[in-house]
């Protein structure tokens, strides 16, 4: 099929919203590193999302809790010092913006001025409001996050589909308006029932990207290393596997150990 956008040469708000208007989806991705965003953007993804979720397959943490701004800001400037096209967003880590918006506007300034990436990511809805709209005061694009929001965790104490009774419901419609009007140019949506999240797409003018929400929304987002297989034990409803590199990662190593053992690497050619 032929994309609306193949001729764009960088990625912006702008042209995410012409892709929602003309019926584009837009494909969204993770990457952490340099090496990954490269491919990732030579490829011709969208967006990447230098998402919080590095807390757990970078780092080996089992939420996304503890991962700092300033670890965020290496990661992000890796992969921004790789693209050239992708729309590049950032997410801001728990602690960096809820229930100070002062603080929220610093932490957002910082990962714009010492990144260059090209928007800020935050969860939740009515709550930090204050905080979104501070950041949008200093012109710092805002994608927000609703639904099951791996920040509050805690509070939630499952990862279990969210907003599946009528009052949660209504609750994320109210807050999906609110952030359209508070000015975010995009919103991910995570872990809800799919005729929900399809109402949220057609009542909303900004694009909506899903994971775990249907395909009924305006793009989709996984995390890199779920879709190549390289997390293991990870199978959500979700999640569809595009490669099984943990498998060909651990064959190669193998196959490397033998060689080395065996005293058949390196050979006469692979020295000098």
């Amino acid at each position: 099929m032929a994309y609306l956008q193949t001729d764009v040469t960088k990625v912006t708000t702008r042209v995410l919203q012409n892709m929602k208007h003309n019926g584009e989806k837009i494909a969204m991705l993770t990457a952490y590193d340099y090496s990954m965003a490269a491919l990732l953007d030579s490829a011709g993804i969208d967006v990447i999302l230098v998402g919080d979720s590095a807390a757990n397959v970078m780092q080996g943490h089992k939420t996304t809790l503890p991962i700092t701004l300033d670890e965020m800001i290496v990661y992000a400037s890796s992969v921004v010092r790789a693209v050239k096209r992708a729309f590049v967003v950032v997410d801001m880590p728990f602690g960096t913006y809820q229930g100070n918006s002062k603080l929220a506007l610093a932490s957002a300034i910082r990962i714009m001025k010492e990144t260059g990436a090209d928007a800020v990511k935050l969860e939740g809805g009515e709550e930090v409001q204050e905080s979104i709209s501070r950041i949008l005061s200093a012109g710092i694009p805002v994608m927000g996050h609703l639904g099951l929001t791996p920040q509050s965790i805690n509070k939630f104490g499952s990862y279990a589909v969210r907003a599946t009774g009528s009052e949660e419901a209504e609750q994320l419609l109210h807050n999906a308006h609110l952030l359209e009007q508070t000015g975010c140019f995009a919103m991910v949506l995570e872990k809800i029932p799919a005729r929900l999240a399809s109402q949220v797409a057609q009542e909303v003018s900004i694009p909506v990207i899903g994971i775990g929400a249907g395909g009924d929304v305006d793009g989709q987002v996984l995390v890199l290393q779920d879709m190549l297989g390289i997390t293991q034990q990870f199978k959500p409803r979700f999640l569809r596997l595009y490669a099984t590199l943990g498998e060909s990662v651990c064959h190669a190593v193998q196959q490397y150990i033998g060689d080395v053992k065996n005293k058949d690497f390196p050979n006469d050619q692979e020295q000098y």
